[in-house]
């Protein structure tokens, strides 16, 4: 191989493609919005055992691209690499981002660690004009909070 297929091989490709007509897309308008399409993709045998933390991949008109799963933890945290959550609404082409994560305390209340997050990952969007528009934490009961609704964001 000489030097230019070398440097051809090492080409990086991204592709993105979607499953869903641009029509059938669902159009997320509220939180209750945001919190039910989540609770449908959400794991509830694990709901009540471990952190997950997923988002929801928005367009310009707030439809729904896609949900990505981006960690799973213990019974009290998980990690969340704001570079991993990035590379997902950049390869979606989202210009908006919903967060979300469960307690399986069923305390809906977010932790100080929660509204840090929450404002790393806006920080790092606006660079990239990605806004994160929401975040939700999921209980086992079938609540949620809103850090939005609730002025934390």
């Amino acid at each position: 191989m000489n030097r230019q297929e070398e440097l051809l091989a090492s080409e990086i490709e991204i592709v993105y493609k979607s499953k869903i007509p641009a029509a059938k897309r669902v159009q997320i308008r509220n939180s209750a919005d945001a919190f039910k399409l989540f609770w449908e993709h959400w794991d509830h045998n694990k709901i009540q055992y471990c952190e997950q933390f997923k988002i929801m991949l928005l367009n310009q008109k707030n439809c729904v691209l896609g949900i990505a799963d981006i960690s799973t933890g213990g019974i009290t945290s998980t990690i969340i690499d704001p570079r991993i959550v990035l590379q997902h609404a950049l390869k979606s082409h989202s210009v908006g981002l919903i967060l979300a994560h469960n307690h399986p305390s069923s305390n809906p209340t977010p932790s100080e660690a929660d509204v840090a997050i929450t404002k790393k990952l806006a920080e790092a969007g606006k660079v990239m004009d990605i806004q994160i528009l929401d975040h939700l934490i999921l209980c086992g009961d079938g609540t949620f909070y809103s850090l939005m609704d609730e002025c934390r964001m």
